[in-house]
């Protein structure tokens, strides 16, 4: 269990301080006591049923309870234990969620219904999208609208971290000024630069300690809605790239467990402090393999050198089953594989041409991975795809007239996944293309 601090940091273990020696020198993990037999674990670890039934319901109740299934009343014992009493269920807080429903508009009807109302407090959303694609216009409209009263913003502050590049408050300035929302409030209503906190953070330690100790101080003195991260890569591709950096597999591990725990930190931010946390996310480009189809089952045949299948009698391959062409656009075959499940969750692959040459060129892949996407609420990819003319130019080739952009709902748990709306970027902010 030397998993279970990175799974669940807050999980209280005084009460299974006996249990877990045992099942960390077995190797079980907190996946296991979840999804295994409790029998088979208690064999495997020669320790009662019972006390490993209990640590699995104690584990569930704290994955209820973070995923705000479940609320608790947590009280300590005259041991230094914490004992939980639920006090409402699923319906219960799900009519209580309904309630204080609340979110922040992007100031464009069409995204906002895009996004089923906007970015709701209580979550962690990712906004994720190659450079140049819109994610810092669109953050900074965020910013903006946050300070708007409901519904479309929240009457609170905002607080922009950056991993980056400084605020670009000209940028915000010159959107003030232009957004026909903005520029006809008056005076009294309208947000203002100075109820935008920011702070930069150049490494993972100095970003670890704001985040767990600057950001819920300056979210209750300042009276902060919405919090951004932009981006959420940037130090930990800073840390891989840097020379002398180790990329072996416990460095890998231990990247994994770090972000487990960012996540889990911006989670309870988000949750406990009723807070819209907001991250930016870097792409990579990916690369479709070719696929090894398998061979038709048949009988072994025999021949002349005493072997099966064309094999040797000494073992030596006499030759190798025939590949795909590398220009294939499928990855795998495998429906279990991440290869193909990965184009239901990145944003990038799972159009009904995303099997077309031109397409597949131009897949993208949310940085930092599997490990990082179970880590958030919702997931928003801004695409940018090529737009070119209908004709060919005297060198044979399609010329290109402009960028298309795109907003989509990828994954979220408020909204339903869709094709996206097109978008521009214009002097007062982002606003959708209409057909």
């Amino acid at each position: 269990m030397a998993d279970l601090l990175h799974v669940l940091p807050d999980f209280d273990t005084h009460p299974y301080a006996h249990l877990l020696p045992s099942l960390e020198k077995s190797l079980v993990t907190t996946a296991d006591i979840l999804t295994l037999d409790a029998a088979d674990v208690a064999r495997r670890v020669q320790k009662p049923v019972d006390e490993i039934r209990g640590l699995a319901d104690a584990l569930l109740k704290e994955i209820h309870c973070q995923c705000g299934f479940i609320d608790y009343d947590v009280s300590e014992s005259d041991d230094g234990s914490r004992d939980r009493t639920a006090k409402s269920g699923l319906a219960s807080k799900s009519e209580a969620v309904a309630a204080q429903w609340q979110a922040i508009s992007t100031m464009d009807a069409t995204l906002d219904a895009a996004l089923a109302g906007g970015i709701p407090t209580g979550y962690v959303t990712e906004m994720t999208g190659e450079s140049g694609a819109g994610k810092t216009q669109f953050l900074l409209s965020l910013l903006l609208s946050a300070q708007l009263p409901p519904p479309d913003g929240l009457a609170r502050s905002s607080l922009y971290i950056s991993t980056e590049a400084p605020l670009p408050t000209t940028r915000l300035s010159q959107m003030l000024s232009r957004h026909p929302n903005l520029s006809a409030l008056p005076a009294s209503s309208k947000p203002s630069l100075s109820r935008i906190l920011s702070i930069q953070t150049p490494d993972l330690e100095s970003q670890d300690h704001i985040l767990r100790y600057q950001v819920p101080v300056a979210v209750r003195r300042h009276n902060i809605g919405l919090v951004i991260l932009d981006s959420v890569a940037a130090n930990y591709r800073a840390e891989t790239e840097r020379p002398g950096a180790r990329n072996s597999a416990a460095a890998m591990a231990k990247r994994s467990a770090s972000l487990i725990q960012l996540g889990a930190l911006l989670r309870h931010l988000a949750r406990e402090e009723n807070v819209a946390v907001v991250v930016a996310n870097q792409v990579a480009d990916r690369f479709a393999p070719a696929v090894r189809p398998t061979p038709p089952s048949r009988p072994p045949s025999r021949n002349v050198y005493g072997g099966a299948d064309g094999v040797r009698a000494s073992g030596s391959a006499r030759s190798t089953p025939p590949q795909r062409p590398s220009s294939t656009p499928t990855a795998t075959e495998e429906p279990m594989t991440l290869d193909h499940q990965q184009r239901w969750f990145t944003g990038w692959g799972d159009d009904d041409d995303s099997t077309s040459p031109s397409t597949s060129q131009s897949l993208k892949t949310p940085s930092l991975g599997l490990t990082w996407t179970n880590q958030i609420a919702a997931r928003i990819a801004l695409i940018k795809e090529p737009k070119y003319s209908e004709g060919l130019d005297a060198g044979g080739e399609r010329e290109l007239v402009r960028w298309r952009r795109r907003m989509r709902v990828v994954f979220a748990a408020w909204a339903a996944p869709n094709e996206g709306v097109e978008f521009e970027i214009g002097e007062g902010g982002v606003r959708s293309v209409g057909e």
